[in-house]
């Protein structure tokens, strides 16, 4: 069913489904999309009929026990919570109180809780690192637990080799070294908890690895092109994805930087973006005429009249909340898979702008204002890309030419 007008209600819930399918339209659902929601309402509120419930008895296990019916009845869609979060949202904006059960934390997901809003409050880190490092130490915390208690008393620095010799077998040496970092900042945490008695931190092992010892990985300028070009800028998500990948090709932008990207972040008048950078840095670089009209168009005609909030980028499928890192990143994959490439990444956009430059006779510190490096020695990498200059510094083979 398409149309949510026609879907049958009955039971307590029924005066609600006016308001709610109001709602859904507010969010920008399409009437398919919102046609199931109404369904879902309808047969919740069937169900609660059945069992004699009135909508102030909707709760956390009473959710539960409605989803369970649903799986033994056959129905194979809309079985979990997720499905049920647009309709409990609505219940709750409109005053049915829908009791919740308070989450019921293992010692081990306590303490990484605590830990977390230690790292926010105290330590100052973006949420975005603070859920990095819980994510990158949330093994080490599991492996403590032991009958239902944490247990610190026999930590020792051969539990802290295991732990990063594990790490180092990861995707990459950054993840390692990452993983390293978030292992000290627990072990500081812990130690300023009282929970163990010596600071431990000095005895985690640094991850192998040398700077500058990579390579950029950087595309051809056909291959930018071929990314590009595999958006249709003839529909509103195909002006989003072909806005993306101009500020991230064209400017150097991080995935962070793109989706944190605010409406008031684009001065028109002076030509100019304003960019959240790493370490909550405000910068206002030039936008360029070709990214600026990129932008316009997708703002004209693609972004959704029901978008939520003032980011920039948004969700195509309703409701449209901003979109996420991840989802930025994703809309690079996206793109490479219809162009025919393959490992293309979001920040390999601003590696390939940097090679660019480099390749083009800029120097150095011109390319480090570019990307907003604090040092130069993080530049410095694109050394190793400027084909030319190597050349010059290449010493004839003994012999002659081979």
């Amino acid at each position: 069913m398409s149309d949510p007008s026609r879907v049958r209600m009955t039971g307590p819930l029924t005066a609600f489904a006016d308001g709610f399918a109001a709602e859904l339209r507010k969010q920008g659902y399409r009437p398919n999309a919102a046609a199931n929601q109404l369904q879902l309402l309808a047969h919740l509120s069937r169900w609660l009929a059945s069992k004699r419930l009135d909508a102030t008895a909707i709760s956390t296990p009473v959710l539960t026990e409605f989803l369970d019916a649903r799986r033994a009845q056959g129905y194979r869609l809309w079985l979990s919570r997720k499905a049920l979060a647009p309709l409990v949202g609505y219940l709750r904006a409109v005053g049915v109180a829908v009791a919740t059960e308070p989450a019921v934390l293992g010692p081990g997901e306590a303490l990484l809780a605590r830990y977390h809003k230690y790292l926010l409050d105290m330590r100052g880190l973006a949420g975005t690192t603070a859920c990095g490092y819980v994510y990158m130490v949330r093994p080490f915390v599991k492996n403590r637990v032991a009958n239902d208690e944490l247990d610190w008393t026999d930590l020792r620095p051969e539990h802290l080799n295991r732990f990063v010799l594990a790490a180092s077998r990861g995707p990459s040496r950054g993840s390692a070294k990452l993983a390293v970092t978030a292992l000290r900042s627990l072990l500081i945490y812990l130690h300023m908890e009282g929970l163990i008695a010596q600071r431990l931190d000095t005895a985690v092992p640094s991850v192998a690895g040398w700077s500058l010892a990579g390579l950029p990985r950087a595309l051809e300028p056909c291959d930018v092109e071929r990314l590009m070009a595999a958006c249709d800028r003839r529909t509103g998500s195909g002006c989003r994805n072909f806005a993306i990948l101009m500020l991230l090709a064209r400017l150097g932008l991080r995935a962070g930087e793109v989706r944190k990207l605010n409406l008031d972040d684009i001065d028109w008048r002076t030509g100019e973006l304003v960019v959240r950078g790493k370490g909550r840095h405000l910068e206002r670089l030039p936008l360029p005429a070709d990214v600026g009209e990129a932008l316009a168009a997708y703002l004209q005609t693609g972004r959704p009249d029901t978008a939520q909030g003032r980011t920039v980028f948004v969700r195509t499928r309703a409701p449209h909340r901003a979109l996420s890192s991840t989802g930025v990143t994703d809309v690079v994959v996206a793109a490479a898979s219809r162009a025919g490439l393959t490992n293309v990444g979001a920040h390999q956009l601003r590696h390939t702008l940097a090679t660019q430059m480099v390749r083009s006779g800029v120097a150095l510190p011109g390319v480090a204002q570019v990307l907003r490096h604090r040092r130069l020695m993080t530049t410095a990498i694109y050394a190793k890309v400027d084909r030319e200059g190597l050349r010059l510094l290449a010493r004839a083979w003994p012999g002659g030419a081979a």
